[in-house]
């Protein structure tokens, strides 16, 4: 296993990663749209400036990202606007060749309509602020997202006709396609906006790796969005990483943690929520998962110094894994 993270800012931000020990990391998007920044040259720049830091581009994103619908990247693929949804599953899948053609193994995605869904944030430990989830005080207004209504069934269908045309892609240029589950969970039937979360549960996950079954189609496996999925994530949350990772399913992790529960919750400090992260990173050990684990959702500090968050949670990980890996 790896510390890693996504995501720079300059040079500066690369120093500071390699002083930390950082040697692997998923870099910036190229580009919101297919260009130049998508070529085979390009990305092989950044993979040589990168390496001269002593840092390896494990990984980029793709232009899915978790924005809601309206401000998201290629919208009609969720949509489900042809021909422009098929003009944007074209362009995916030359990203993906070129990433191929310049090194790039694994690359992550979101196929999200809401984007990412909170309520109001809550104080955690030392006055810090914590990202909070809590459905009976989450506003959906407007009612409707500019998806409308998209049931199950809909969703599926949009989701299945994507794959359908990027696995075979992703397998013929042996390039990891890892998508992150829908953040967080919404109750099943009723969803939220108009929008059933099929890949915000255990089930929906595990319904969507089937799909298309192959070894380049997988999890960006956010281990604070599936606890969030969760009645009892301190208890159930190993059984998960085992089902995926058994499977070798779960191409790269953001390891965090959260306290509470489905449909109310906080996301803490990785030491400072409901999961054991000692048990979570032997049991991605025991199931003989070799890739990144990286912090995600930092909380706010009370002092304005955020940038204390993200160091604290790589110091963490980097401590685990040297734990693990020397059997303690």
């Amino acid at each position: 296993m790896k510390a890693g993270t996504q995501g720079y800012a300059g040079t500066a931000t690369l120093n500071t990663l390699a002083a930390f020990g950082i040697k692997n990391i998923c870099g910036n998007l190229p580009s919101p749209k297919m260009d130049e920044q998508w070529s085979v040259e390009s990305i092989l720049q950044t993979r040589e400036m990168l390496a001269a830091y002593g840092i390896s581009l494990d990984m980029l994103p793709l232009p899915l990202s978790s924005h809601p619908i309206e401000k998201v990247e290629f919208p009609n693929i969720l949509l489900g606007r042809s021909p422009a949804r098929d003009r944007e599953i074209e362009w995916i899948c030359q990203m993906i060749r070129n990433c191929s053609r310049a090194g790039i193994r694994t690359v992550k995605y979101n196929m999200s309509i809401l984007g990412v869904v909170r309520s109001e944030p809550t104080r955690g430990r030392g006055g810090a602020i914590y990202s909070t989830f809590n459905f009976d005080k989450a506003r959906q207004d407007p009612p409707l997202t500019a998806a409308g209504r998209v049931p199950d069934e809909l969703f599926w269908e949009r989701i299945t006709y994507f794959l359908e045309r990027v696995v075979p892609v992703a397998n013929e240029f042996k390039v990891r396609i890892a998508c992150h589950p829908h953040d967080p969970g919404m109750p099943a039937g009723q969803g939220f906006r108009g929008v059933n979360r099929v890949l915000g549960s255990v089930e929906g996950l595990k319904k969507f790796v089937a799909i298309h079954e192959s070894p380049y189609h997988g999890l960006n496996f956010c281990q604070g969005t599936v606890s969030e999925m969760l009645r009892e994530p301190g208890k159930e949350i190993y059984g998960v990483i085992r089902y995926f990772g058994t499977r070798k399913k779960i191409f790269n992790v953001h390891f965090r943690n959260i306290r509470g529960h489905f449909l109310n919750f906080q996301e803490t400090f990785p030491d400072d929520g409901d999961v054991n992260m000692v048990r979570a990173i032997r049991t991605y050990q025991e199931v003989g998962y070799d890739g990144m684990l990286m912090p995600d959702h930092y909380p706010r500090m009370p002092d304005g110094a955020d940038g204390h968050a993200p160091s604290f949670a790589l110091g963490y990980i980097r401590a685990l894994i040297q734990m693990v890996e020397n059997g303690a």
